[in-house]
């Protein structure tokens, strides 16, 4: 490739044909492909490299900590998961097009962060935008657009997410005015999107950490009209316990 062509590809953002022209020229001789042949390789490579740049793009603009996935959850260490109902909502993408609620329920280390992740991942390998957020990050978040007066801009960018994942729900306390508007975000996503949630509390306890029973029953109905619940309550723990002792065992 001479100079002004390599120019011209650059300018266009043809990467991939820049870093490989001289690769794809020997591969058509080789194979003898027509010219039309020649123009569908050259494309159907460059646009295969636009597409997967967009997804690592949206992967990381996600900020998910962990990047598991559906094909590494241990499935055989879980036997009491109903792997056949999960994988049919995975792999059927149901959990979008129907814009369900997911909630997973369990106590720490059964894999329910791992799970909803695989889920998430998979949303946003299939071209839709994601975010992972912790629910301490969230309500500190809303809070403080509350004392910069930014409220409404902060929910909007969480009410437009096609697919968010909220970890650690009810980890922490609401804050009165804070819980008005972490219900106002949950609230526009209803029936427009998608919401994960991970928690150790059941649907009973909501009311705890929320503090206001109204909003708790408005948010519930809501929440529960097009959910599936993944209770990993009696599940085993997924965390490998390595405990040595510093001292010696007291008689």
């Amino acid at each position: 490739m001479n100079e002004e062509l390599k120019t011209q590809v650059q300018a266009l953002g043809l990467k991939h044909l820049a870093q490989n022209w001289d690769a794809l020229c020997a591969t058509a001789l080789k194979q003898k492909l027509s010219y039309h042949g020649f123009l569908n390789n050259i494309i159907a490579q460059e646009y295969g490299l636009q597409q997967e740049t967009a997804r690592l793009a949206r992967i990381k603009k996600a900020c998910i900590p962990e990047l598991l996935v559906m094909q590494t959850f241990p499935f055989d260490q879980q036997p009491k998961l109903k792997k056949r109902f999960v994988l049919e909502l995975y792999d059927s993408s149901r959990y979008l097009t129907e814009r369900q609620e997911l909630i997973f329920i369990g106590p720490t280390g059964c894999g329910k962060t791992g799970l909803a992740t695989a889920f998430l991942i998979h949303a946003i390998n299939q071209g839709y935008r994601g975010c992972f957020i912790d629910f301490r990050k969230l309500l500190e978040l809303l809070l403080r657009s509350k004392a910069d007066h930014t409220e409404a801009k902060v929910i909007k960018r969480f009410q437009n997410y096609p697919i968010l994942l909220i970890d650690e729900w009810g980890y922490d306390p609401v804050d009165k005015e804070v819980a008005g508007l972490l219900f106002e975000v949950l609230k526009k996503r209803h029936r427009k999107y998608t919401t994960l949630f991970t928690t150790q509390i059941g649907f009973d306890e909501w009311n705890t950490f929320l503090q206001n029973t109204h909003l708790t029953s408005a948010l519930l109905d809501r929440i529960t009209e097009n959910c599936t619940v993944f209770n990993l309550k009696n599940c085993n723990s997924l965390r490998k316990k390595q405990i040595r002792y510093a001292t010696q065992p007291q008689t």
